[in-house]
Parts: C-alpha cells; structure tokens; sequence
C-alpha cells in the first residue's frame, strides 16, 4: 500500500471531501491535502472558522478519532454551515506528536462507523508516518541532492566530487529510495522541505 492507495481510501471514507494536515509546524502543515468543496472552503476561510473550528481544535490537543457529532469544544455552529455545503457528518482522527498530524473527512449521508472511524485513524497515523524525513540518509546522499537542487548535472557533479557518474547515481538511487521520491529533484525538493539540504 503506498500514498496514493491511501488517498484513494480516504475518499471512499470521506465522499464529501476531506481535510490532510501532515506534520504541523508552528502554524503551517508541511503538506495539505483538500478535497472539500471549494464554496465551502471560501466560505471557510472567510469568517475565520480556523481557530474556532471543533474539529481543528480537538485535533491540536488529542490523539485518537471521534466523530464531529461527538465534539464539546469550540463553535458548533460551524458544523451547521457545513451542512449547508453537504459536510452533514464527520470524523476527526489526530496523531498528536511532535509535530501533529491531522485528517478529517466528511460525508452527505450517514454517520461514519466505527470501523470507518478506526480506519481513518490508521490513514493519518500511516501518512504521519511516511511523511517523517528519512534520519539515515549519508553525508554523500545529501551532498549530491544538494547539487542536483543546484541544476547541477551528474557529470558535473562527479567531476566536482571526484568520483564516477556511477557513483553518483547510487548515491541518488539511495536518497530516492529513502525519500520515496520517483526522481533525483523530486527526492531534492522532498531533503529541502524536510529541511535537511
């Protein structure tokens, strides 16, 4: 199972659209993922529903999944306008480490269930997870990322370096794997968000 099968399963969880925050920082995810209804995501964004929003709130201080229904913080009058943009039910699972992550999916016709509910824990838990930047990548693999997010080439990168174009390429190979990155610049641009280039 990888990403993109995840993804794919939360949609089937959340039809009505759902909400990924993948490892928050001091105010800003390293990823989001959004397939809410972009009326309701406007609609969202300008009344300020963030800080009073139930389900964000709950998200920042526990760990687990509930259903929005089950919530006693915050406005729940936000809910209510969901509704009106077909949000009617909803689940919230958090991964509360350091830093947080955080999903939450909704549907138009029914409750989730409980298994649903445990599934879309297990979804953000394996997304947090597979978000973290790698900790075993060598002095070597970021060396030769750093110059590929220079635009430096592999021939002038070995010739820089002083070793083969295949060794290079290992050292890539490497990194890519480590990252989960299909390219040398996507495994580049992954190493700079994580901060370690």
């Amino acid at each position: 199972m990888n990403t993109d099968d995840l993804v794919d399963e939360l949609e089937q969880l959340a039809p009505a659209g759902y909400y990924v925050a993948l490892r928050l920082g001091f105010a800003f995810p390293q990823k989001e993922m959004n397939s809410l209804p972009e009326p309701w995501v406007d609609h969202y964004s300008s009344h300020g529903y963030l800080l009073r929003d139930p389900a964000v709130r709950w998200a920042y201080t526990n760990h687990g999944a509930i259903r929005w229904k089950e919530l006693d913080t915050g406005d729940r009058t936000i809910f209510e306008r969901a509704s009106e943009f077909g949000l009617k039910f909803g689940t919230v699972a958090a991964v509360n480490d350091a830093p947080k992550s955080f999903v939450y999916g909704a549907r138009t016709d029914r409750e989730h269930t409980d298994t649903e509910v445990e599934r879309m824990y297990e979804i953000i838990t394996l997304l947090h997870d597979w978000s973290a930047p790698p900790e075993n990548l060598t002095a070597a693999e970021l060396e030769a990322l750093r110059m590929i997010k220079d635009g430096m080439r592999l021939k002038q990168i070995a010739h820089e370096l002083g070793v083969t174009e295949g060794a290079v390429k290992q050292r890539l190979k490497n990194a890519k794997t480590k990252l989960r990155a299909q390219t040398s610049a996507q495994a580049a641009a992954k190493a700079a968000t994580y901060g370690i280039l």
